[in-house]
């Protein structure tokens, strides 16, 4: 369905005290391309242009300007004024910090890196990047929170971003902390590692549709809460590629190119290169990568991401993920 008209909500002008913007022009970032593109399943266009989703246990509503991105925050229902109304009643912009949530907002779209100077390099490099990537500025890789990210890319085996958003939904509303509430639409946190152990945990997922996924879902909580931890799973970020990478794949569920999804957005593994059979194809047909047999094992896996890394370098997963 298309998007609604534009809320006031969503517009800057509509109450400017509440707004705040950072410089960022298309060319560093487009969120259109960015947040629809199945790196990340909590983003809903509100409204033309505006994105209203759940990050760092907040709900935000981000909106791009020229070379801004503006963004504002609601307030938890249990910040409201005594009294009013919850159900139905849109959640107010709240007054943050704004040192931090500038601070946040950088560090999730990684604004540091500067992409414009990424895409003229890989152009140089691959005359079919440099074609391509004409058509999709500003595409740049998010850095997520390593659980959500797992647990998301966990159920994304074997399906679609619209049936994988739906079920990320589903989770979030039976799992997670309720945040708000905007336009009678309720935004739930994602769940904790804890609310994940439960005994009854595969069961509530199965009957939440997840299938084969609940086993996986349920048991990777449990292995990492009996493992690594949260704290253990967020190191990973400081540990070499190849580690995190058989560490994610010793979990339930997780294989190659889950692992690789996960390193890439949220271990900051930007060498990592996921690789399903749309890849391996254009890996074959459009690079002429001679690789044998049929089917994309795990021989294949590894020789296609080495040649993207060999092409692209050390930040091939961000090139790949144009």
């Amino acid at each position: 369905c298309s998007p609604s008209p534009m809320k006031l909500r969503d517009a800057p002008s509509a109450c400017p005290a509440l707004w705040r913007c950072l410089p960022c022009p298309p060319a560093e970032l487009r969120l259109d391309l960015v947040l629809s593109s199945g790196q990340s399943f909590r983003w809903w266009e509100s409204s033309p242009g505006a994105w209203t989703g759940v990050l760092g246990g907040r709900v935000w509503t981000l909106r791009q300007d020229g070379d801004r991105l503006w963004y504002t925050v609601y307030g938890e229902e249990d910040e409201r004024e005594e009294g009013e109304e919850r159900d139905g009643c849109p959640a107010k912009a709240l007054k943050l910090d704004a040192a931090e949530t500038d601070r946040i907002l950088r560090d999730y779209f990684q604004l540091d890196v500067r992409l414009s100077a990424l895409y003229r390099a890989w152009g140089a490099a691959d005359p079919l990047f440099r074609k391509v990537a004409n058509d999709f500025p500003g595409v740049r890789v998010l850095r997520q929170d390593p659980v959500e990210c797992l647990f998301s890319f966990i159920c994304t085996s074997n399906n679609h971003i619209s049936r994988i958003t739906a079920m990320i939904e589903r989770l979030c509303q039976a799992f997670g902390r309720r945040l708000c509430c905007l336009d009678s639409r309720p935004f739930h946190a994602f769940p904790s590692l804890s609310a994940l152990t439960g005994a009854d945990a595969e069961a509530r997922l199965r009957a939440l549709g997840f299938g084969y996924r609940a086993k996986f879902v349920s048991g990777s909580a449990r292995a990492i809460a009996e493992g690594l931890g949260t704290e253990g799973l967020c190191q990973l970020r400081s540990a070499p590629y190849a580690e995190a990478r058989r560490v994610l794949c010793a979990l339930p569920g997780v294989g190659a190119k889950v692992a690789d999804c996960v390193c890439l957005l949220s271990l900051d593994k930007a060498e990592a290169v996921p690789v399903d059979t749309h890849v391996w194809h254009i890996a074959r047909q459009r690079y002429g990568v001679a690789l044998g047999g049929k089917s994309l094992t795990p021989r294949a896996y590894q020789e296609i991401g080495d040649f993207f890394r060999g092409l692209w370098g050390p930040r091939a997963g961000w090139a790949q993920a144009v």
